[in-house]
């Protein structure tokens, strides 16, 4: 049995749909807080728990032998804790890249301690490092969907943002397949994309123009602070564009080695996701 937590997320919904398809519904187990609704493929066994409360875990961690775990969606080393003493033999981890490209920043220094957890924990592992998702986009959703400019800091500084069913499908390899244990991948998507071009590749679905208003650090910041803090939005704006270095900037070719397929492209997330940047939907598009 495999435990995939933050089932209805971005990387959860898609690793429950590919693990369904390649080893049986009935070996996948989704943690959701309000399963009832989640939807989940016909056979996979879904269960209430929520990782933000560790006593609700036990119970879904039973007879689990692989866990799919988000880093920092709750208390992490009681989590840790109970996957190990509910018998689980491999964790698949997601952290991310700014772990290796900017480990002095807070959220990258909160990120390496759970993977140490994980490491130190006597279960085996896999971490996965991916870069910036291609799914952020839908911070944008409320004002392109209302016909207003998008206001962006750095908007011609491209990184190589992942699509989050690419993610998945590491994931997915990494917990079904064997010579993945006690690694490390660093994710990225098949090449750089800065936001103007991420705007662009959202105004071509929709098949309208979609504004773009570049904005400096100053500005960013006070609109970033108000709802992630001062810190967190000072690390946000340095991985984007204000402190990027060759590391987070590189392409990398992991998702490929991995699955055996290209990693898709942000123009591909874009077309799959175009109902989220439209009037009706982009006004709950971000809280997904």
């Amino acid at each position: 049995m495999i435990l995939v937590t933050g089932a209805t997320g971005n990387i959860g919904s898609a690793l429950v749909e590919e693990l369904s398809g390649r080893i049986g519904a009935g070996a996948v187990r989704a943690l959701a807080r309000n399963p009832g609704r989640a939807g989940f493929p016909e056979g996979v066994e879904a269960v209430a728990g929520d990782l933000a409360d560790p006593a609700s875990l036990p119970a879904a961690l039973r007879g689990a032998r692989a866990m799919f775990l988000i880093s920092r969606l709750g208390a992490d080393e009681e989590i840790v804790g109970a996957a190990r003493q509910a018998g689980v033999e491999h964790v698949v981890l997601v952290s991310s890249l700014t772990a290796e490209t900017h480990p002095h920043l807070g959220p990258a220094r909160e990120n390496l301690a759970v993977e140490r957890l994980v490491k130190d924990s006597g279960m085996a592992w896999t971490i996965l490092r991916p870069t910036q998702f291609a799914s952020n986009a839908r911070w944008w959703a409320g004002e392109i969907g209302a016909g207003r400019p998008v206001r962006v800091p750095y908007p011609d500084i491209g990184l190589p943002a992942i699509h989050p069913a690419d993610i998945a499908s590491v994931a997915r390899v990494a917990l079904t397949e064997p010579g993945h244990r006690g690694q490390t991948y660093a994710l990225t998507g098949p090449e750089r994309v800065t936001p103007r071009q991420q705007l662009e590749a959202v105004a071509a679905v929709l098949g309208r123009e979609v504004p773009l208003v570049g904005i400096d650090r100053a500005e960013a910041h006070r609109g970033l602070a108000a709802f992630l803090g001062d810190e967190a939005a000072d690390a946000v704006l340095d991985v984007t564009g204000g402190d990027v270095n060759e590391g987070l900037l590189r392409v990398r070719d992991t998702v490929a080695r991995v699955t055996g397929r290209p990693a898709r492209t942000f123009g591909q997330w874009a077309e799959e996701h175009a109902a989220a940047f439209r009037p009706a939907n982009a006004a709950t598009a971000t809280a997904r």
